[in-house]
């Protein structure tokens, strides 16, 4: 396998890297608590019992990761900003950050939340509460104002429907609650977070600002009205109700008399706000059956389900899977694409694919480099068939703290010994590199519409 073998894409579209701010920052002494710190600290929450005091202490070391973005060769690093560190010191750490990114000709693309709600704004209600959006939104305003100067890309939020699921429903994240369908008031103030920091960027000066939900092609375990009427809903669970009220203006049949609100068409309509673009995360498809008989427990990436739930995910056969166990599906990327396209026609913006990646152990990575070749080959199929995607960043730039996971899933490009905090590029690292090189060095093409 050679880089030159990649198929060419556009000569303006962006190539980047991502990561988090608690997975990777460390330094919580500079910081105000977050649900994180609170949630870590609970004995049995983190697999291997490990928390972000330290990570990869990006906050300290930052301009060796910045040399590492630009020898690299991307365009843009896609960072998110700490509300909990906002609170107690500023900008400050950020202005470092962006002057840096600038002076190693590196876009900066930051995100302003990817889940680490302070622990004192959790503690008056969270996202469960209406006034969580409109503090968001006065934390949007205070980031905006200090680094608008200098930033013209932004991104609202990271994956709501995960923190949705996952920290309000299940309890597997922070800040650990266990509402099941009672969570949906998070998934609404999030959304109504977006609509709100959308217009408080754009009031800054902002030029370019988008969301980054994740999303993945449901597939029914058969064709049984059973199994197709459950995958259904697990589609407009995860998929349908992150996308529909941004790009549609509405929540999907059924589920806008859920929401709590006191005039639920204004809410839409900030909730609507016109973005630039639209950022997919694309990792894996999803198989989902009817729910499996009385007692029995279904696991799902390593979630035991609880049996109330109308659905149950099962496991893809046929397909390599990745450390963390998720199938390796490359086509399913390229039919990702396409049925948004068909589904949100002249009302979808742009797409920018915000992450895409793998965690697989060893710094000698050849599953990643197979997994990233096929993913991009994949991702170049849906422009060629029209799809207009202007960007790709790769989860992650770092191997780093993997939420409940801990310290055990390395999704970097750049190894992290946690005991010394050596960065080592991986071997993923250099072939990207001579993939983007080898991008630059052809001649332009015809763009794609």
């Amino acid at each position: 396998m050679t880089a030159s073998a990649l198929p060419r894409f556009p000569e303006d579209f962006l190539w980047g890297v991502s990561t988090s701010a608690h997975q990777i920052e460390g330094a919580t002494d500079h910081r105000a608590p977050s649900v994180w710190d609170a949630f870590t600290a609970t004995p049995g929450t983190v697999k291997d019992g490990t928390d972000a005091t330290t990570a990869c202490d990006h906050y300290h070391r930052y301009r060796e990761d910045v040399a590492l973005i630009r020898d690299l060769g991307v365009d843009a690093y896609r960072f998110s900003i700490s509300w909990p560190r906002v609170q107690a010191e500023g900008t400050a750490f950020y202005d470092r950050l962006v002057d840096e990114l600038l002076t190693a000709g590196i876009r900066p693309v930051p995100t302003l939340y990817h889940w680490d709600t302070p622990l004192s704004v959790e503690e008056q209600g969270g996202w469960l509460t209406r006034d969580t959006a409109h503090r968001f939104e006065e934390y949007a305003t205070t980031v905006a104002d200090r680094l608008t100067d200098r930033v013209s890309t932004w991104i609202t939020l990271n994956e709501p429907a995960e923190h949705t699921l996952l920290g309000h429903a299940l309890g597997q994240h922070a800040p650990g609650k266990k509402l099941l369908f009672d969570a949906l008031p998070a998934a609404h103030h999030q959304l109504l977070a977006h609509g709100l920091a959308t217009r408080a960027l754009r009031a800054a000066g902002a030029t370019s600002i988008g969301i980054a939900n994740s999303h993945g092609p449901t597939w029914p375990a058969s064709d049984t009205p059973e199994d197709t009427a459950a995958a259904d809903f697990y589609d407009t669970l995860l998929n349908r109700l992150f996308a529909d009220p941004i790009l549609l203006g509405h929540y999907p049949d059924g589920t806008g008399e859920l929401m709590p609100s006191p005039d639920l068409t204004a809410d839409l309509r900030t909730i609507a706000e016109p973005i630039d673009w639209y950022g997919i995360n694309f990792y894996q498809p999803t198989k989902v059956g009817a729910p499996l008989p009385e007692g029995t427990a279904t696991e799902f990436s390593g979630l035991t389900l609880p049996p109330e739930l109308p659905f149950s995910p099962r496991e893809i056969e046929g397909y390599p899977v990745t450390d963390f166990g998720w199938p390796v599906v490359p086509q399913a990327f390229t039919e990702l694409l396409l049925s948004f396209r068909a589904r949100y026609g002249d009302r979808l913006p742009p797409l920018m694919i915000t992450e895409n990646g793998c965690s697989y152990e060893g710094v000698d990575d050849q599953e990643r480099i197979t997994y990233l070749d096929g993913h991009l080959r994949a991702l170049h199929e849906a422009v060629t068939a029209g799809v207009d995607v202007r960007g790709y960043f790769v989860w992650s730039l770092m191997d780093n703290f993997e939420w409940a996971e801990g310290y055990k899933q390395r999704f970097g490009l750049v190894h992290i010994d946690y005991e010394t905090l050596t960065r080592t590029p991986k071997a993923s690292y250099h072939w990207l590199r001579e993939a983007l090189q080898a991008q630059t060095h052809r001649h332009p093409q015809p763009q794609h519409p």
